[in-house]
């Protein structure tokens, strides 16, 4: 820290940041800025613990899913609730995406106050206040909305509220599984929200077929699944259902998605369908349970065969080593506050010893075998030396829920200098 009362100042303006508790300060800072303060994670700038993003893993993997969606003549909206980070949002569209898919009306809310214009919420509308919200949105003629239905009444709900303000609410029959989530199950309950659209067409307007295959676990199930939904948009096409040309047909999260551009793009729907896909963890990636879904992709999908490379995890979480209370235990500042447990825990990847050179591979056999609110638990041996003040860097299963603890996030290059700061709206 600068010895100078307003340099340590200024430099704690932007630091705290990081802290979490004081986020806001984040939006008034660029690139440049936090460029020309040549911060370094190695010289001990920033405040540990802290989530960091890599600059250039996280091109590659915008590069790689662009080029994987054109492969297959789709498009991509990718799921911002992942990030919630307008920052990125903005990336991801400068790339090419189609626009953003959200979950809820306040992250729809958060968004649209960024700059987004084009939003798939794949959820349902539900409530008075947030009907209330997507009411004011919808005064933006810029803004191109979507959300899901899957019961008549909620279309009667709908179809009231926006009736009364002289509004169009665009949405998508969801499609739904046996014992999934939500989405309609069989052709009794099809017909049914059908018959609830036509009673409200001058103010609902149903634009398209959606599913989440997420909620199936094994191949052939979900191919099943997407098939029932290419029956089903075919349908209403020929029926002359949908209100918008061409109709919308979005599917994928963040495991199947190839199999769902390959069910999608060989059903060859042609001009009078648009199909949407929606995976959200690919811009960072993970080395837990998204690995395991892109070594399977890797595999067996012949576009990404074709490409030599796959998505590379794109964020970190490091943390200081505190204590090494027992030779073969030593306990990590990062716990639950921090880092995503819910699909396993962070894993030790990075080994840094302040002022000796550049971090290291972190030894094989050192685990997080129990975490707390703010302290990890770490197996090691004696023989690892490791010391307190140690630096270690995390590899985290599941980003979303990373995400959604941190409220401004460092971007890295290679040398580890912070050339950016990422703010979170959650």
């Amino acid at each position: 820290m600068p010895s100078d009362p307003a340099a340590k100042a200024a430099q704690l303006s932007l630091i705290s940041p990081l802290n979490k508790g004081i986020g806001h300060l984040a939006q008034a800072v660029s690139p440049a800025e936090i460029a020309g303060r040549g911060w370094n994670l190695l010289h001990e700038d920033l405040s540990l613990p802290a989530a960091v993003l890599y600059q250039e893993k996280l091109q590659h993997n915008l590069r790689w899913m662009q080029e994987f969606i054109a492969a297959y003549g789709v498009k991509l909206a990718p799921h911002g609730k992942t990030t919630m980070a307008p920052a990125l949002f903005a990336l991801q569209l400068e790339h090419g995406a189609w626009g953003i898919t959200l979950a809820t009306p306040h992250q729809t809310l958060v968004a649209h106050e960024h700059g987004v214009r084009r939003v798939l919420m794949a959820n349902q509308l539900i409530g008075r206040e947030n009907m209330a919200i997507l009411s004011r949105l919808l005064n933006d003629p810029a803004f191109d909305y979507y959300c899901l239905v899957d019961s008549a009444a909620q279309v009667d709900q709908l179809g009231a509220f926006y009736a009364a303000r002289g509004q169009r609410l665009q949405v998508l029959l969801e499609l739904g599984v046996t014992g999934g989530r939500t989405g309609v199950r069989d052709e009794d309950q099809l017909r049914a929200v059908l018959d609830a659209l036509l009673r409200w067409s001058g103010s609902i307007a149903l634009c398209g077929v959606e599913l989440y295959e997420g909620v199936l676990a094994d191949e052939s199930s979900i191919r099943e699944f997407l098939a029932r939904a290419v029956e089903v948009t075919r349908r209403l096409t020929a029926e002359g259902r949908f209100q918008r040309l061409p109709a919308l047909l979005s599917g994928a999260g963040s495991a199947w998605y190839d199999v769902v551009a390959e069910v999608f793009s060989d059903a060859a729907l042609g001009d009078s369908v648009e199909v949407i896909l929606r995976p959200g963890c690919y811009l960072t990636h993970d080395a837990g349970v998204y690995r395991s879904a892109q070594e399977r992709i890797l595999e067996h999908n012949p576009v990404a065969r074709r490409m030599h490379s796959g998505l590379k995890p794109a964020m970190q979480v490091w943390a200081y080593v505190q204590s090494v209370p027992e030779p073969q235990r030593a306990i990590v500042a990062l716990g639950k506050r921090d880092a995503a447990f819910d699909a396993g825990f962070p894993m030790p990847a990075l080994w840094f010893r302040p002022g000796q050179g550049s971090p290291v591979a972190s030894p094989g056999h050192w685990a997080i075998t129990k975490m707390m609110d703010q302290h990890a638990y770490l197996e090691c041996s004696a023989e690892d030396d490791l010391r307190v003040g140690d630096m270690i860097g995390f590899d985290i299963s599941h980003p979303c829920l990373t995400f959604d603890k941190w409220r401004a996030i460092p971007v890295l290059d290679a040398d580890y200098r912070a050339v950016d700061l990422v703010q979170t709206f959650f």
